[in-house]
């Protein structure tokens, strides 16, 4: 068979054109759209890690100046708060904020950092390694590592300016003359044995008890130091707000009225009644505040990303 066209034999048959040639959806279009949607998947998986290392720091500032986790390790304020070494204390939601704008009020529960005359409840072993330090030191952000020895928790009974003595005919603390009422109290020792004062709380300190009294290493025990065993109201950590842990003793720690100020009228500023809900938006608020910081600085990559891709050149 002869050709009708010169110059093309007649036994060579044109080769098929590739699908979408001349289109742009061939095969190594394909390809490039592949290569070009890979960075993107491989991009997230990348960031990843970072986001959750932004929202874990971010979670840790809150923690250090709106609220923290506290282990229980001592049962000086049984039965409100339990714990004992060595078993199973409960776990203490310690709110920050309300000490921004006042000060501790009586029947409060604050944890604080003693004084150098106090003598440590607990005996914490030190780590011996950076390793197991930085282990301790995340577990007491946490609230699963028992506190430093330097922590206690106890109930403030009488503020700046105030007298307290114990005690009156019935064996009750006084403040100003006042009998206190403190419906908490357990497994009181005689009064003889618990008599003291009178003692003038100086301005800008506290006088803070157990709720168990007769095992409490508190005010009390450490009245002949320089400090009148008052502490600092610099060195509260925070007003412990709520159990969270173990699940079964899940409670809102309220402030009585243990002055009766409220019955006067002067109930002092500030003071209000706690509701689990607002615990548990404490306790909440670190890990939602640390991952609203973290998805800007995600979207902020994307649109850092997405001008390069198109940047000219």
């Amino acid at each position: 068979m002869t050709s009708d066209r010169p110059g093309r034999p007649a036994d060579v048959v044109p080769e098929p054109e590739e699908p979408g040639a001349g289109t742009g959806q061939g095969p190594a279009a394909a390809g490039s759209r592949r290569r070009a949607q890979d960075p993107k998947k491989g991009s997230l998986l990348r960031e990843l890690p970072v986001l959750l290392l932004v929202a874990f720091v971010l979670a840790l500032l809150v923690k250090t100046f709106l609220v923290q986790a506290f282990f229980i390790p001592s049962g000086s304020m049984e039965q409100t708060l339990h714990g004992c070494p060595g078993c199973t204390g409960d776990r203490v939601l310690v709110n920050k904020v309300p000490y921004w704008f006042g000060e501790p009020e009586p029947g409060d529960i604050v944890v604080f950092e003693g004084p150098d005359t106090w003598s440590p409840e607990v005996t914490v072993s030190e780590p011996g390694n950076w390793f197991s330090g930085a282990a301790l030191w995340l577990g007491r952000a946490i609230g699963v590592a028992p506190p430093s020895e330097d922590d206690y928790i106890k109930r403030v009974i009488a503020v700046g300016g105030q007298t307290v003595e114990c005690c009156d005919e019935q064996g009750r603390v006084t403040v100003d003359g006042e009998p206190l009422d403190e419906p908490y109290l357990f497994e009181n020792t005689p009064p003889e044995s618990r008599a003291f004062g009178p003692v003038t709380v100086p301005e800008g300190r506290l006088w803070v008890m157990g709720d168990h009294r007769s095992a409490s290493a508190d005010s009390k025990a450490h009245i002949g130091d320089r400090y009148s065993g008052t502490i600092a109201v610099d060195d509260v950590i925070g007003k412990a707000a709520l159990i969270v842990w173990p699940l079964d003793r899940l409670d809102v720690l309220d402030s009585p009225d243990i002055q009766g100020t409220e019955a006067q009228g002067l109930q002092p500023a500030g003071a209000g009644t706690a509701t689990p809900g607002g615990g548990a938006a404490a306790l909440a608020a670190p890990y939602a505040l640390g991952l609203a910081g973290a998805l800007p600085l995600r979207a902020w990559r994307r649109r850092r990303a997405r001008r390069g891709r198109h940047r000219p050149g």
